[in-house]
């Protein structure tokens, strides 16, 4: 497999040859999830629908945990690639598969333990209420496998390889979407059905990267005698990582807390917004796969201390990262009826999805803005900062206004337009941060 050099030539092409594919992995993974919901929709209900949509935040809790963590690893990996130092590739790789099964194991323990009290928490209403808890509990065994796929696709990512995770996904989401029917069609399973699917396929795709990382040659070769934790690289993942998880984490409790308000407002509230929620999770996806590409580039580049590379990766991922985010936006928007229509016949519902997706989605590039100059400050070895302005501006203007301004306006619209205020609050100060840092670090 070709890899991409992140070091030399034009770099536009390659961050759309970097993001792409990985955009598509997210993108897939996520069509293959909303291909369980529209089988729970249409098969089994609106009620099951319910179940499936209020247990996203949580999930998606856990899940930016593994993910920010991974970034760590992507980071460090990155760096010595970029230094073309293969012994401290070798240590770091093997590190970060040992990491990935401990932090596998210690999450799915945790939502186990705390599962029900987190749907409690979030005022699931109560005719949905054991339904989203199979759910749940079935999807906290699978994490183990998630989080172990995506350090192995972490690892791949940091070498310049987007393609191949991309193939094993394809692999796993047919093998999901096939069991999904399966269980929730003939064995009538419902919930349950689709969470198995999951959990099924998520053990497939990291199985399928496992045997190609064994089987990969050079310092990226995974060989199980090596496996074992090197202190000071450990400290060096999780000095990138543990920001970027608790920047996740902090984004998806004052989601949790937001989608408490959602499940005030009733049943229908809460299946129309599961259905609103697939497209920006399809957006989100995509903006992701950019927001890498600038992690990678500013990484092995820092590492290399091509520093004028590092300014130019930014640009491009930001100018990119805009027209495909618009572009998608653009579409989901205009044809929010049929999109919505394609998870449930119920009229109501739809009417109510389109709404959501009308005020949110015409200001995902805020959130582009965010997440893309996010990953360029940790690919520079700032990981703090953007943490700390999305507690700031992200977190905190939610939970304020979650807290303070919606329980004297609490509406479906009004509940939605704290998404792109703290969007804006937020993206406007991560930029002025990244040319603080620029300036300074990279004396340009």
């Amino acid at each position: 497999m070709k890899k991409i050099d992140i070091l030399h030539g034009s770099i536009w092409d390659k961050v759309l040859a970097f993001a792409l594919p990985l955009a598509a992995t997210s993108v897939l993974q996520q069509l293959f999830n909303s291909a369980d919901v529209a089988v729970v929709g249409q098969f089994s209900g609106s009620k099951a629908l319910a179940a499936v949509g209020s247990t996203s935040p949580i999930t998606s809790l856990f899940i930016t945990i593994f993910v920010g963590l991974s970034i760590g690893a992507n980071v460090v990996i990155s760096r010595f690639l970029g230094a073309q130092n293969d012994k401290q590739v070798k240590k770091a790789v093997h590190t970060s598969l040992v990491l990935s099964v401990i932090s596998g194991i210690i999450i799915a323990l945790i939502g186990e333990l705390i599962a029900k009290w987190l749907l409690v928490v979030m005022s699931t209403p109560a005719e949905v209420l054991d339904q989203a808890l199979v759910f749940l509990r079935i999807t906290f065994i699978g994490m183990i496998f998630l989080t172990i796929y995506n350090f192995e696709s972490a690892v791949l990512r940091a070498s310049g390889d987007t393609k191949r995770p991309l193939y094993c996904l394809l692999i796993s989401g047919v093998i999901n979407v096939s069991l999904g029917l399966f269980f929730v069609v003939i064995c009538k399973l419902d919930v349950a059905g689709v969470a198995l699917a999951t959990l099924i396929a998520d053990a497939t795709s990291a199985l399928l990267l496992l045997i190609i990382l064994i089987k990969e040659k050079g310092a990226l070769k995974v060989s199980f005698k090596d496996l074992q934790i090197d202190p000071r690289i450990t400290k060096d993942i999780l000095f990138t990582g543990i920001p970027a998880a608790i920047q996740g984490m902090l984004f998806n409790i004052a989601n949790i807390i937001i989608q408490s308000g959602i499940n005030s407002l009733g049943a229908d509230v809460v299946a129309a917004s599961t259905v609103g929620l697939n497209f920006e999770i399809y957006i989100y996806y995509l903006i992701t796969g950019f927001a890498q590409a600038s992690i990678t580039f500013n990484s092995q580049n820092y590492g290399a201390k091509n520093y004028k590379r590092c300014i130019q990766s930014t640009r491009w991922c930001m100018g990119l990262g805009f027209i495909f985010t618009m572009l998608l936006s653009g579409i989901f928007i205009l044809f929010s009826h049929t999109f919505a229509g394609i998870f449930t016949s119920d009229q109501a519902i739809i009417e109510l999805a389109t709404i959501r997706m009308r005020y949110i989605l015409a200001f995902e590039f805020l959130n582009m803005t965010i997440e893309i100059m996010s990953g360029s400050l940790r690919g520079l070895g700032n990981p703090m900062i953007s943490t700390i302005l999305c507690v700031i501006f992200v977190c905190g203007v939610r939970l304020f206004y979650m807290f303070v301004i919606f329980p004297h306006y609490n509406t479906f619209n009004m509940l939605l337009i704290i998404y792109p205020i703290s969007w804006a609050t937020a993206s406007a100060s991560i930029v002025s941060a990244y040319f603080v840092v620029k300036k300074k670090k990279l004396l340009v």
